[in-house]
């Protein structure tokens, strides 16, 4: 069997938490390299064994095969054309090549044959985009969706570690009447909501909204969707919630159908049932892999509309599961 040197770069929540489903994964690993910019040094466990945290030099990525990027944007932008001249192909998890033309924008459930198109670089879409559009590929499939409305709940591990860092202390400050500071989002987020994640553009949307807009786009490789978001931060530590309203072009089914057909759906849990107050939870959702859906229903103010709630892990199914899914699709393929 074929095995294959790896690079991740970033060791941040995403970036460890690539490493650890790397672990279990089925990739044949005969060599690890973790990288960073900078605060090298750290030890990090992997399939039996513990690995040195070293920096990026120039020639770090010669005789590697796969390069899967947790650093942020501008690192990514610097870094991935270097992998990929130096013979790696590079899976990124940032947003610095999510819409250009040559990059294939993937989620294994849905494009998986996008992937094959790679000219070295292969983006994973945002995380909120995902796990929208996991449940969302069924029924545009079988309904052709026209519209979605879609508010999301973002958890603070989307920020990173700090941010969670920062929900504990004020947290802490918050219940012991002691002075709340907050350092990385421009208000409280403990006991708090936030209509703000990334920064405002022009036409009074976020970085963050206009992303699910345009990845859902490229994705389904369709032009006409509209997708009207409005990304929120609330004071949980992991797990994205979203609600989300579609309209579609063909009338739709009874619920217990469109139950059965997302229940189908590669990826995809339903958790629904409302009389016994179950539906899907943050707090249940954490350290899985599924995309959960529940609260499906009509909506009565419209023809072919429909209502339902999405939560998932998006530290895993947002984004590091998402790129070694994208990982074991290469090797399963031969598309390296």
């Amino acid at each position: 069997m074929k095995e294959y040197r790896v690079a991740i770069v970033g060791m941040g929540a995403v970036g460890r938490e690539m490493v650890r489903i790397l672990d279990k994964s089925s990739i044949p690993v005969s060599d690890l390299q973790l990288l960073v910019r900078k605060n090298d040094g750290a030890m990090i466990p992997f399939r039996g064994k513990e690995y040195l945290v070293k920096r990026v030099t120039p020639g770090v990525f010669k005789g590697v095969d796969l390069v899967l990027m947790a650093a942020g944007g501008d690192a990514a932008k610097e870094l991935a054309p270097m992998a990929r001249q130096e013979g790696a192909v590079v899976i990124d998890n940032s947003s610095a090549f999510r819409m250009a033309p040559d990059v294939p924008l993937v989620i294994p459930e849905i494009n998986p044959e996008a992937a094959r198109e790679h000219s070295g670089i292969i983006a994973n879409p945002n995380c909120s985009t995902i796990q929208m559009l996991v449940p969302l590929k069924p029924l545009h499939d079988l309904f052709k969706i026209k519209r979605v409305v879609v508010s999301t709940y973002q958890a603070v591990s989307g920020t990173g570690k700090k941010a969670i860092d920062e929900l504990k202390q004020q947290a802490e400050a918050y219940l012991a009447s002691k002075k709340v500071e907050s350092n990385i989002y421009p208000h409280q987020i403990a006991f708090n909501i936030l209509p703000h994640i990334d920064s405002f553009l022009d036409n009074g949307y976020t970085k963050e909204e206009m992303k699910m807009v345009n990845e859902t786009r490229k994705i389904f490789g369709d032009e006409d969707i509209q997708v009207s978001p409005t990304a929120v931060r609330v004071p949980v530590f992991n797990c994205h919630s979203e609600s989300i309203n579609i309209e579609t072009e063909k009338p739709l089914p009874e619920v217990s159908e469109i139950k059965k057909i997302l229940a189908e759906a590669p990826g995809v849990e339903v958790v629904d049932d409302v009389q016994n107050n179950v539906y899907p939870l943050a707090v249940n959702c954490s350290g899985t892999d599924k995309v959960y859906v529940g609260r499906i229903r009509k909506d009565f103010t419209i023809s072919n509309g429909l209502n339902f709630w999405v939560v998932a892990d998006n530290l895993r199914k947002g984004a590091a599961l998402n790129a070694v899914q994208i990982a074991e699709l290469l090797v399963a393929k031969d598309w390296l």
